[in-house]
């Protein structure tokens, strides 16, 4: 016979693995784990599998995001055209997105995102002003004149501003939301969590694959 804390055991087992097999196997529903606009966005490059994150260097989720996004971007084949959209929901927050886009013009927004993320999250620099992010910059071996006149110039300005009015046509409402193919909106606030976030960003991939990268 067996024993009542061997068949206690099993059915625990047995429980075990069901939800195991439960949460590998979720279904990924549209309302649930992801939405469609209302009015698709044209995307910038035909042919291809197209992935925005809207997000903002002072948002907690945003960095809390970035180690499990970055992993992700990068196991991603060819045809997989990853951007990130600086959020300014408020005209304070501006200087960020000025920030990233001068980062980027030099190259050094790949290297510095989560340096970014970790100087206002864990030493607590606020960077909302002109001289206070110049000053963080350099500090980071970068020629301060140089990222000033990149800050400033009517390119980085004119992308910042740009962010703004894309935030609103991609009726976005928080950060961090992914955006693909200019239709589909997730995020680990819709999908529950980061890992379902991410398992509705691998399923919306494959779908917009069959879907001809429309």
């Amino acid at each position: 016979m067996i024993s009542l804390s061997k068949r206690i055991f099993t059915a625990l087992t047995l429980l075990f693995l069901c939800g195991i097999v439960n949460a590998q196997g979720q279904k990924i529903e549209e309302g649930f784990d992801y939405r469609i606009l209302p009015a698709a966005q044209p995307v910038e490059t035909k042919g291809k599998v197209e992935v925005i994150e809207f997000f903002w260097y002072g948002c907690p989720h945003c960095y809390d995001f970035e180690p499990d996004l970055s992993a992700w971007i990068k196991r991603q084949p060819k045809d997989v055209v990853f951007r990130r959209v600086p959020v300014a929901f408020r005209d304070d927050f501006l200087p960020h997105s000025q920030m990233y886009y001068a980062l980027e013009s030099m190259g050094k927004a790949d290297a510095l995102n989560e340096k970014v993320m970790y100087a206002m999250h864990k030493e607590n620099k606020r960077l909302m002003t002109e001289t206070e992010i110049a000053d963080w910059v350099a500090s980071q071996g970068i020629d301060r004149n140089t990222f000033l006149a990149t800050y400033r110039s009517f390119a980085v300005v004119s992308k910042a501003r740009a962010a703004k009015q894309l935030t609103e046509a991609y009726r976005i409402e928080g950060v961090p939301t992914i955006v693909m193919q200019g239709r589909y909106v997730t995020s680990p606030s819709i999908a529950g969590s980061k890992a379902k976030a991410l398992s509705v960003m691998d399923f919306l991939e494959e779908k917009i694959r069959k879907d001809k990268y429309k």
